[in-house]
């Protein structure tokens, strides 16, 4: 297939494309994985299917899809060959990704468009900051988002492993309820300078939120011990009881939990207790960043 064979259009995702967007997903992790030797990101199809239907469900997530209309791709013709998306849950930060292509529609520059497309987006929506986190393995994606004028601001640890079970003197962990939310939201602000209210009510309402107190005092927050989800500590022992409330029947779901490489004492404790390194990420961003003022752990958002 030419480059003037394969004639493409974008439009909005609709929640009919969930099946087709989620094979690709699949599809385009998986085979960039395999090519470095590395495990994928999404161990299933069903997986990144239900993904995507939760994406392009969630009314806070913009979806744009790219079709082929050339009929070039055979059974494909005027179907679905790659996706991205825009989390625009936060008022300050919109998280990009995943953003995916048919491995067999790669390198004839669908991603970048996809790409722009969201930039545009979040630019019309007045976003003061953009940001994604991408596998350092993939050396083709970190060259576009930085030509896009993404910059690079931290590298970051994928850690998986049996749940660690150690107990951190002073610190409780329970469930999050609604109340907790403007204690979250202050402790977001303290140590990113913006908060991500959207994604907490979200988590809050699956129940997958949890909050740890050094007392009586809220002193950080998960939304859950995923790939997916973002977590919050006015310290490290804050990090350390949430990623340790997970109990043996549990598991860090995803690849694993993420974990700012340069955070030394978190990365070795992590280590020490067993959990493995199972792949680097780059965190990347346009527009407003704060060096953080705490400790923190992203969402593979941002």
């Amino acid at each position: 297939m030419t480059q003037t064979e394969y004639i493409f259009r974008l439009r909005p995702g609709k929640v009919e494309d969930a099946d087709k967007v989620g094979k690709i997903i699949f599809e385009a992790f998986s085979a960039i994985a395999d090519k470095h030797n590395f495990p994928p990101d999404f161990p299933s199809v069903d997986i990144a299917k239900g993904l995507a239907f939760s994406v392009l469900s969630n009314p806070r997530f913009y979806s744009v899809v790219a079709e082929d209309t050339s009929g070039s791709g055979g059974e494909d013709k005027d179907g679905v060959v790659g996706s991205n998306f825009l989390d625009e849950r936060s008022n300050i930060v919109a998280g990009v990704g995943p953003l995916t292509i048919d491995p067999k529609y790669q390198n004839k520059g669908t991603g970048r468009q996809l790409m722009i497309n969201v930039l545009e987006r979040a630019k019309n929506k007045n976003f003061p900051a953009i940001r994604l986190l991408q596998a350092s393995y993939h050396s083709r994606s970190l060259a576009l988002y930085a030509t896009l004028g993404f910059e690079v601001r931290e590298p970051i640890s994928t850690m998986q492993g049996k749940p660690i079970q150690d107990i951190i003197r002073g610190r409780s962990v329970r469930t999050a309820t609604e109340s907790d939310i403007e204690s979250c939201n202050a402790i977001c602000k303290a140590v990113h300078g913006h908060d991500r209210n959207g994604e907490l009510q979200d988590s809050i309402k699956q129940g997958s939120a949890k909050v740890v107190l050094h007392g009586d005092k809220i002193t950080g927050y998960t939304c859950g011990l995923t790939f997916f989800n973002h977590s919050v500590g006015l310290s490290n022992d804050d990090l350390k009881a949430l990623i340790s409330s997970a109990t043996d029947d549990d598991s860090y779901g995803g690849p694993g939990i993420l974990i700012p490489t340069r955070n030394t004492q978190l990365f070795r404790w992590c280590l020490n207790n067993g959990l493995k390194l199972v792949q680097q990420l780059t965190l990347m961003t346009i527009g407003l960043y704060n060096e953080p003022a705490g400790s923190y752990m992203p969402s593979i958002l941002y």
